[in-house]
C-alpha cells in the first residue's frame, strides 16, 4: 500500500465532510466517514443514530460495514478510514477489529475520543493489531461544522 499524500488525505477528508453535512437533516450529529482503497472511495457513511434509533449507528461503524460488504471481507486490509471526528471507544474498537491499517481523522474529541484523547485503543501495544493514525487533517473545518451544529441545536428546542 503506497502512502497517500497530504493532498490525498485532504481530498478524502473533504468527502467525509460532505457526508457529515447530510446528517443534520435528520437531527444527527454531523460526522462523516469514508473508506478508501487504492485511491478509490469504497464506502461512505454519516451518523444515523437519530434516524435509525440505533446507538451504534456511528458513521465509522456504518462505513466499516458497507466497505466490508462491498469488498467481500471483514478484513479491510489496504484501506484507509477518513472520519471527521476522533473515534470513540466503540468505533476505535471496530477499527482495530476490521484490521484497518490506517486512520485519518479531523477534529480531536477531548470528551469521548479514544484515539489519543481519553485513551488510545488503535495503538494499544497489548492488542494484536495496531492502526497508523494521522490526526488533525482539516481539523479546524471538521470542528467548525460540529460547533455550528451544537450552537444551532441550543438555539432551537427539539420538536
Amino acid at each position: 500500500m503506497s502512502r497517500p499524500s497530504h493532498a490525498d488525505d485532504e481530498r478524502f477528508m473533504r468527502e467525509a465532510l460532505r457526508a457529515a453535512r447530510r446528517a443534520p437533516a435528520h437531527r444527527d450529529v454531523p460526522i462523516g466517514a469514508v473508506v478508501v482503497r487504492d485511491g478509490l472511495v469504497v464506502a461512505r457513511a454519516r451518523n444515523r443514530r437519530e434516524v435509525d434509533h440505533d446507538p451504534t449507528a456511528h458513521a465509522e461503524v456504518l462505513v466499516l460495514r458497507r466497505a466490508a460488504r462491498r469488498l467481500g471481507s471483514w478484513r479491510l486490509d489496504g484501506c484507509t478510514l477518513y472520519v471527521t471526528l476522533e473515534p470513540c471507544a466503540m468505533c476505535a474498537g471496530a477499527i482495530v477489529l476490521s484490521r484497518m491499517p490506517r486512520l485519518v481523522y479531523g477534529a480531536a474529541d477531548p470528551k469521548a475520543g479514544f484515539v489519543g484523547s481519553l485513551g488510545d485503543l488503535c495503538r494499544d501495544a497489548r492488542l494484536n493489531h495496531r492502526v497508523h493514525v494521522e490526526p488533525g487533517v482539516l481539523g479546524a473545518e471538521c470542528g467548525t461544522i460540529l460547533k455550528e451544529f451544537f450552537r444551532e441545536r441550543r438555539r432551537k428546542p427539539a420538536p
